[in-house]
This record gives structure tokens, C-alpha cells and sequence, in this order.
């Protein structure tokens, strides 16, 4: 039987189990006819790259299933029917890929490095300072000259002078 790889998006005002309820009823349809569904991963609320539907965001979900055609047809056909799917693509594959997928991974790597950007405090945390070293005495800069004398060399620099 051939194998696929489904993704759909549901929309961002759905809670996460309505979300799950509709990889359910999808993977009924798959079942009902004949196929299998060999792995289920939500990727959960994401930014999408541009408005859909005026949503921002929305629920991913990647089916890899098992199936003869027919079923793929009629679950596609169910997305489209179904107001509360944004966006779906299902791809045939010829193997199945193993473990997670690169989605999970990359989120799993984030959460084991720590705040954003890998860095403990966040992106823009740039820790502590290196120390120095002892930088020297820098010695006597003298007396500061008065401000009236300032304000005349800056105007005879402007002027040219």
C-alpha cells in the first residue's frame, strides 16, 4: 500500500483538543477505508509565514499514513469541506521517515539550550564582562579648560580656522 505524509494547519481560535479531534476524525476516515496511520505529530500553535484566512497563527499537524488512494481523496475532500482547516498538503512518500521530525527536533534543541538564542538570559544577554586585566595608572589629564575657551575654538574649527 502506499505511504504518505499529510500536513494540515487548523485555525489559531480552535483549542488544541478540537485540534486533536480533528486529526481523530481524519484518521477515522483513513481507517474506516481500508489504511493505517503509522505516526502522529502536533506541532501545536505556530506562526504561519503570511496571513491565511485572517489567522496569524495556526494548529500543524503531520499524519504519516498508509493508505490506498481512495482514502487520501475523501480525507483531502473533508479537509476542504471542513471551515476549521486552513491549509493542507498530503505528499507520497517511498519510505516512511524514522523518529521524530526535524519540527520536534529543533524545538526539543531549543528547550535543552536554554532562554531564546542559546543563551542563558536570552538573545541579547551577553553574560558577564571578561575581565581585563589590570589596565595601568593613566595618568594625570591636567586641568580642564574653561568653557568660554571651548565654546571659541569650536567656532574658529566650524569656521576654519
Amino acid at each position: 500500500m502506499p505511504l504518505y505524509e499529510c500536513v494540515f494547519i487548523a485555525r489559531q481560535d480552535i483549542s488544541s483538543a478540537q485540534a486533536e479531534q480533528l486529526t481523530s476524525d481524519f484518521s477515522e476516515i483513513i481507517t474506516n477505508m481500508g489504511g493505517e496511520i503509522k505516526n502522529t505529530e502536533s506541532w501545536g500553535l505556530r506562526s504561519l509565514a503570511y496571513k491565511i484566512k485572517k489567522n496569524r497563527k495556526g494548529h500543524y499537524v503531520l499524519l504519516h499514513i498508509e493508505a490506498p488512494s481512495d482514502a487520501i481523496l475523501e480525507m483531502e475532500r473533508q479537509m476542504r469541506l471542513n471551515e476549521d482547516v486552513l491549509r493542507y498538503m498530503s505528499l507520497r512518500l517511498e519510505e516512511l521517515p524514522e523518529g521524530q521530525s526535524a519540527i520536534l527536533l529543533a524545538k526539543s534543541e531549543r528547550s535543552d539550550r536554554g532562554g531564546r538564542g542559546g543563551r542563558p538570559g536570552g538573545r541579547f544577554d551577553r553574560g558577564d564582562r571578561p575581565d581585563r586585566g589590570d589596565r595601568g595608572d593613566r595618568g594625570d589629564r591636567g586641568d580642564r579648560p574653561e568653557r568660554g575657551d571651548r565654546e571659541q575654538s569650536a567656532q574658529s574649527e566650524a569656521q576654519g580656522d
